[in-house]
């Protein structure tokens, strides 16, 4: 499957980055001021921590994976798959069901092969549907349990956060002198951590997770549209319905390109 770069998740990161630190800037501070490495450690290593212990190792060592995907997603060409189904319904309606199997091997997804496969062997379409379902149920679960560490490390984030301005409270109490400005300025310090826990959550960990999810739906759809499609043929409905069927599940913009 092919993929594409969404410069848009890129843009959105940079985007949030400058506006939430330029303001900072604009407002007399300095970036260096909220590189605290102790807090960032905190941070960032605590959320990975209740990350792993909530889902997995392997889960955790897949998230770069996952980040990666949300830049570049897979791209679903729905177009050759109605292109091919019209013409599977074409094959069928002139020389049968079976005179298909030669062209299988060439379509354009993986899915679309298998059920189509099943039609040629005399599946009933009851039975199709259930088997379809079932593998499209469990695609489904393993793209969401995938998704889930990021919404997970959403909540996790701003937690770590408030322990690590906590800690840092408590070092700066500890340790306080005669000197009042001294004070201010750790404890101005110790905020640094919630800053940091608050920003990740809201900016890259749930967004991401949002983004995996419409990923998750776009493949949803091209699964059902297959199924849709190869029910169809099965069914014996003419080439013109399917089409017309099929392009009604796509999204609206992509309808007006299609009637363009």
């Amino acid at each position: 499957m092919q993929s594409k770069w969404d410069f848009g998740t890129l843009l959105g990161l940079v985007l949030g980055f400058v506006v939430v630190f330029g303001s900072f800037v604009l407002e007399g501070g300095t970036v260096g001021a909220v590189i605290l490495l102790p807090a960032m450690l905190i941070v960032f290593g605590g959320t990975f921590a209740t990350a792993m212990i909530g889902t997995s190792v392997r889960s955790v060592f897949n998230i770069l994976k996952l980040i990666a995907m949300t830049i570049r997603p897979p791209r679903q060409d729905v177009r050759p798959t109605i292109d091919t189904i019209v013409q599977y319904s074409m094959v069928a309606r002139r020389e049968g069901l079976f005179a298909i199997e030669k062209y299988v091997d060439n379509a354009p997804h993986e899915f679309l092969r298998k059920i189509m496969r099943l039609v040629i062997d005399g599946i009933d379409p009851q039975s199709l549907r259930g088997l379809a379902e079932t593998e499209i149920h469990y695609i489904e679960d393993r793209h969401e349990k995938s998704a889930a560490i990021f919404q997970k490390m959403g909540g996790y984030s701003p937690t770590m956060g408030i322990i690590g301005t906590v800690l840092g409270l408590i070092a700066t109490l500890a340790s306080a002198g005669e000197d009042p400005d001294q004070l201010i300025r750790h404890i101005a310090s110790a905020f640094i951590a919630t800053l940091w826990g608050v920003f990740m959550a809201n900016l890259v960990w749930l967004p991401i997770y949002d983004k995996l999810r419409r990923i998750h739906d776009e493949e949803h759809m091209h699964l059902d549209l297959m199924l849709q499609g190869v029910l169809s043929i099965q069914q014996g409905e003419v080439p013109n319905v399917i089409q017309a069927k099929l392009e009604s599940m796509l999204p609206q913009k992509e309808r007006e390109l299609v009637i363009a």
